[in-house]
């Protein structure tokens, strides 16, 4: 069954806070694509999700039933993911000078075009199929039924991740001025990183 929802929560939030592919994408449909092309891509990338989670649960039940030498591994090499994140991001923040998002006017895609790009964008990232794989199994446990509550995290990772590219693309449409400004990206970025950082220390000691 689940464990430490409200920890997962924050862990998923903070990963879809990080700058990468599947967030320059919200941004650009935003500014070249149209409504329909980014209500698209945000539904194609939480199909992008529940796949990853679908498929992590088929081979995760065996290995939390089977082998908790396995899981303790599993859990480890989540932490060690997330200190990595962390790091990483910290790394950006300090040295990278955050760019401002374009404002090129384009043709939209539609709703189809945009939920095969979101998908597609979501399953070609490795960040999400190694937190799939490593980093989910940290929040099930072996009581209960392991494949169901790894599948109803994995809802829950593209909810809290969907919750917080609408709230970004949101505040793109309304005036760009809370994405844009490089201060708020390096503050975003600093306070995400440390926090990665703390949470996968804890992942890695099992706290």
């Amino acid at each position: 069954m689940p464990t430490h929802v409200p920890v997962f929560v924050a862990t998923t939030l903070l990963l879809a806070m990080l700058p990468g592919a599947s967030q320059a994408l919200m941004i650009r449909q935003v500014l070249e694509g149209g409504q329909r092309a980014l209500q698209g891509t945000l539904a194609g990338n939480a199909s992008g999700f529940l796949l990853w989670s679908t498929t992590a649960a088929a081979g995760l039940s065996a290995v939390l039933l089977a082998s908790p030498t396995a899981y303790a591994a599993l859990r480890i090499a989540g932490g060690i993911v997330l200190m990595i994140l962390g790091v990483k991001t910290l790394r950006t923040a300090l040295t990278a000078v955050p760019a401002r998002p374009a404002s090129e006017g384009g043709r939209g895609t539609g709703f189809a075009g945009g939920y095969l790009i979101g998908l597609t964008t979501n399953l070609g990232n490795p960040k999400a199929g190694v937190f799939a794989v490593s980093v989910l199994p940290q929040f099930v446990t072996a009581e209960g039924p392991v494949f169901l509550s790894t599948v109803a995290l994995g809802a829950l990772w593209a909810l809290v991740s969907a919750s917080w590219y609408m709230l970004l693309t949101w505040a793109v449409g309304r005036g760009r001025a809370l994405v844009s400004q490089p201060a708020v990206l390096r503050g975003l970025s600093v306070t995400t990183g440390l926090v990665l950082l703390g949470l996968g220390v804890a992942v890695a000691a099992g706290l």
